[in-house]
């Protein structure tokens, strides 16, 4: 081949430095993690349909790994923090890490605390109220759909994951009325009434996690807090009459 029929190299792709392979594998590190704890969810939701006691148990044996893996993860982002001094969206990044690994170590106590909840309703199962059946399908749809938006940093998607939690909080309010009428129909069952009740709080908790990740996620990729963006669109008091 002449020279001047060679093909022009294109431009090299920089090789990643020490410290963004670190701040890769610890992205990576924390998909894991949650990917255990939406796990452990869904398994908890498993075990409460059927009141599987033993896989309940199980359930809250893998609570410990979430927790080591929680601890590990946060000394190595403090360790990030004290040795590479970032700045701009490294520290955005391991800001994220920081914030989004508490919260899965939360996911997990949740899932943990409906597996106990499971193991206290007496059989056989009871009728399941609608809004916890629903609660118990939307939620972990929510954790999914949240963990492909952290992944592709789809900041669209994760303002969809923001206005999602508003149904979760809904269902919480419907699932308070199905229990109440609960409590008037079957008075033998009163204290179940009240630990389904208890398991659609630990689901809507789940539902806020979520919610305040998929904030993270905007914060991550734009550098905007929106936390606290309703407050501010909200029109001032009139004067009071």
């Amino acid at each position: 081949m002449s020279q001047a029929n060679a093909p022009i190299p294109g431009p090299r792709r920089a090789t990643p430095t020490s410290f963004e392979r670190e701040l890769i594998a610890l992205r990576r590190r924390l998909m894991r993690e949650a990917s255990i704890a939406i796990g452990m969810l869904e398994s908890a939701l498993g075990a409460l349909w059927s009141l599987d006691v033993e896989s309940a148990r199980e359930v809250r044996a893998r609570d410990d790994r979430v927790d080591r893996e929680e601890v590990e993860i946060e000394e190595e982002c403090l360790r990030l923090l004290a040795l590479q001094n970032p700045v701009g969206a490294d520290l955005r990044q391991i800001a994220f890490c920081l914030r989004v690994n508490a919260d899965i170590e939360r996911v997990a106590d949740h899932a943990s605390s409906v597996a106990k909840l499971t193991q206290r309703i007496s059989l056989p199962p009871p009728r399941w109220p609608t809004a916890l059946v629903e609660l118990g399908e939307r939620v972990p749809l929510m954790c999914y759909d949240l963990l492909r938006a952290v992944l592709s940093e789809d900041i669209d998607g994760a303002r969809e994951i923001v206005k999602r939690d508003k149904m979760i909080d809904r269902l919480d309010d419907r699932l308070f009325e199905e229990v109440l009428e609960r409590l008037s129909s079957e008075p033998d069952r009163a204290p179940d009434a009240l630990f389904i009740y208890r398991i659609g709080r630990e689901l809507e908790r789940v539902g806020d996690l979520m919610e305040n990740i998929a904030e993270d996620v905007v914060y991550l990729v734009t550098g905007e807090i929106i936390r606290h963006e309703k407050k501010r669109r909200r029109p001032p008091a009139g004067p009071a009459a």
